[in-house]
């Protein structure tokens, strides 16, 4: 079985050439040590020694060259807009208090759907948008990461 020896991250590897393609939820691309058999058949193993976060778009390049594309489901969220950077800060902060996973997502959050989360945010004076999209939450502190390559 291949080994994925380095994450390519979203942007920085061309997607055209990817062999096959993994198509995962969020929490699905939060991942150590697993096998993964991509939508053509390719199988492989994720071992890294620490946790890592795979984002849309990400490459898994397998010991034999070739990449794999990582896919982000597109989940039910919630786009949020804040009259001013003042009032994005306070919803950002209650949506932190409340350990809610984000996406910053230019000047607007992305929250997977709530019902109590978004009546909150409207009597904050949000704007909230429906949509399905992938969902790539930030990271928190202490949260796996990638920013480089592990291993090539």
């Amino acid at each position: 079985m291949q080994r994925v020896t380095a994450i390519k991250p979203a942007g920085q590897w061309d997607a055209a050439s990817a062999m096959d393609r993994v198509v995962l939820d969020a929490d699905d691309r939060q991942r150590r040590r697993i096998a993964m058999k991509g939508e053509k058949g390719t199988e492989f193993l994720i071992d890294f020694a620490k946790p890592v976060s795979l984002r849309d778009g990400d490459g898994l390049l397998l010991d034999g060259g070739k990449i794999v594309q990582v896919c982000g489901v597109h989940e039910k969220l919630v786009e949020i807009s804040a009259g001013s950077a003042l009032d994005a800060v306070r919803l950002a902060w209650h949506l932190g208090n409340r350990h809610t996973d984000v996406q910053i997502a230019g000047d607007k959050i992305r929250i997977r759907r709530d019902h109590v989360l978004e009546d909150m945010l409207k009597g904050l004076g949000a704007r909230i948008a429906p949509l399905d999209a992938p969902f790539d939450p930030e990271a928190g502190a202490h949260a796996p990461h990638h920013g480089h390559d592990h291993g090539a």
